[in-house]
């Protein structure tokens, strides 16, 4: 059955769907009700952190001595997503003891390095997807008065082909996808209807006589904004991976200055004079802090250490290690502050401020033009 929920989009009506962490909560619900309730189940329901229902057919059920198994497929909506219609799955099986453990199988890939959400070698279930499943789970025991031990492995059957799609490889996951999602929907994204309503809304800002205009991706560096009195009577504008964009957008309507807040993973990029920060665009984020790492006389194997880091923040915590992060941040800063001064045309000033949710404030750019 199809969700039905729709988000406006510039002049596009699009359809969301729901997250893999969404399926997995699913699946897991319906497989430990039949595991304790012995009947089948055929339609399951679960409330997301949204705040929406979702409800779907269940399917794939399976059962054995002490165990049942069920899948969920998933619906992306009207987004572009690579796990689009595959089966999510969950079995359930009675343990000893009173604890319920999440596990991940087949197709669910596993942590290799260090500096992501989970740690190494556990499965890539992230934790709000993790909260789900158990919170679905404790309320089936609840319900059934069963007070014993539930082992809950989240298998995807094609999810190691899948994870050949992603970036799942060049993070360190390894063996499948990874489940996640945060509000448990998924908003489809329209690249032109995205970029339009940002447009419209930077248009928006300067009609109302603001001169500065103040940018952030989304909603980290939206979060990291409430904590900066600074900011606090500018009113800020997403521009999400369009950085680009949203500079051109900020030259024609006529802005004097702008200010970019955001995190480290998606601003590095601009060191390399990168304006598109998607993924699928381009990840280059473990070369640049290697280069510039090289600069400022970093050792060759902390550099070879960096080209292999998961992430950004892994990257910092190696450059800490070798007591280089201000000056190879340094580096990159400045690096960052010329490609947006040249994107901006000679016309704007621009300051870029670079943060990361564990190591705060990495960098501040001086207001530059060409």
């Amino acid at each position: 059955m199809e969700f039905e929920h729709y988000i406006q989009q510039g002049q596009q009506k699009l359809r969301c769907g729901y997250t893999t962490g969404t399926c997995a909560a699913l699946a897991g619900k319906a497989a430990v009700r039949m595991l304790l309730g012995g009947q089948k189940t055929e339609e399951i329901s679960v409330l997301t952190p949204k705040g929406l229902w979702v409800t779907t057919a269940v399917e794939e059920i399976q059962s054995g001595d002490g165990w049942v198994s069920c899948g969920v497929r998933k619906d992306a909506g009207d987004d572009i997503d690579v796990t689009a219609q595959s089966l999510i799955c969950v079995k359930a099986k009675k343990t000893a003891g009173t604890k319920i453990v999440i596990d991940g199988g087949i197709g669910v890939g596993r942590v290799t390095k260090p500096g992501l959400e989970q740690p190494v070698g556990a499965a890539a279930i992230n934790s709000v997807p993790r909260r789900m499943i158990l919170q679905e789970a404790e309320a089936e025991c609840l319900d059934a008065g069963y007070e014993g031990g539930l082992l809950l492995t989240v298998f995807v059957p094609d999810g190691e082909a899948l994870a050949k799609k992603t970036f799942n490889p060049q993070l360190g996951i390894q063996g499948g996808i990874s489940i996640l999602g945060t509000t448990g929907i998924v908003e489809p994204k329209s690249v032109q209807a995205l970029v339009d309503t940002i447009g419209l809304e930077i248009r928006q800002r300067r009609a109302l006589g603001e001169e500065a205009l103040l940018l952030t991706p989304g909603n980290y560096g939206m979060e990291f904004l409430k904590d900066r009195p600074e900011f606090a009577s500018m009113t800020p504008v997403q521009c999400s991976n369009y950085i680009g964009e949203a500079f051109d957008f900020a030259v024609s309507s006529g802005f004097s200055k702008v200010i970019l807040v955001g995190h480290i993973g998606k601003l590095v990029k601009l060191a390399g004079g990168i304006m598109n920060t998607h993924s699928r665009v381009a990840d280059c984020r473990c070369e640049l802090f290697a280069a510039h790492a090289a600069l400022a006389g970093v050792s060759r194997d902390a550099i070879g250490r960096l080209m292999e880091a998961a992430t950004t923040d892994a990257c910092l915590e190696i450059l800490d290690e070798e007591g280089k992060k201000e000056a190879v941040m340094q580096s990159l800063m400045k690096k960052i502050g010329q490609h947006a001064a040249h994107r901006l045309g000679g016309t704007v000033e621009v300051t870029v401020l670079v943060f990361s949710n564990r190591f705060g404030v990495l960098g501040e750019t001086q207001c530059q033009e060409i």
